[in-house]
């Protein structure tokens, strides 16, 4: 039988305490980001679906607490409360409709932060006419994971694309 030096033995057996002591590596947690992206598709039309239920509050149910909303031509309005009362106003118009499409979702890595992008058609009552009128443009929506885990709208901004030309008569 051989054995080692007592030196030897010292050295490992120091490594060995030394190593339980330390922390452990810490094991990056892996992110489905198809699921996340997936999650976000599913929430965003979830939204339109309950504004076009005229459902303001499961409209509002999608805001995280510190909700951005930028629109063209109006003043943004931040806050939950603040997102209620308009959503209330926009969905009470009787020719109210919302459509996407178009839709692409951007993601951070970790799945915390996502960018919900699409084209919407949007249909209201005209205020000069009082007839149906509708716009196209853009549709933002910022996702933030909350305290809690979940995703939830943190900002949204929609911008209208400009009128397409009229065509020249021949």
């Amino acid at each position: 039988m051989r054995f080692l030096p007592a030196s030897l033995l010292l050295v490992g057996a120091s490594c060995a305490v030394l190593s339980a002591c330390s922390p452990a590596p810490s094991a990056t947690p892996t992110v489905d980001l198809a699921a996340v992206e997936t999650a976000v598709k599913a929430d965003a039309n979830q939204l339109v679906a309950d504004l076009n239920a005229r459902d303001a509050a499961k409209a509002v149910a999608h805001d995280g607490a510190d909700i951005v909303n930028m629109q063209h031509g109006a003043a943004n309005y931040v806050g939950v409360d603040a997102d209620l009362a308009t959503t209330k106003l926009m969905v009470s118009d009787p020719n109210f409709k919302l459509a996407v499409s178009n839709e692409s979702v951007d993601l951070a890595a970790s799945g915390d932060l996502a960018v919900y992008h699409a084209t919407y058609t949007y249909t209201f009552t005209s205020p000069a006419s009082k007839a149906a009128a509708s716009e196209t443009g853009n549709l933002l929506l910022g996702y933030k994971k909350q305290s809690d885990g979940k995703l939830k709208l943190s900002w949204t901004v929609l911008s209208d694309a400009p009128a397409p030309a009229p065509v020249a008569a021949k």
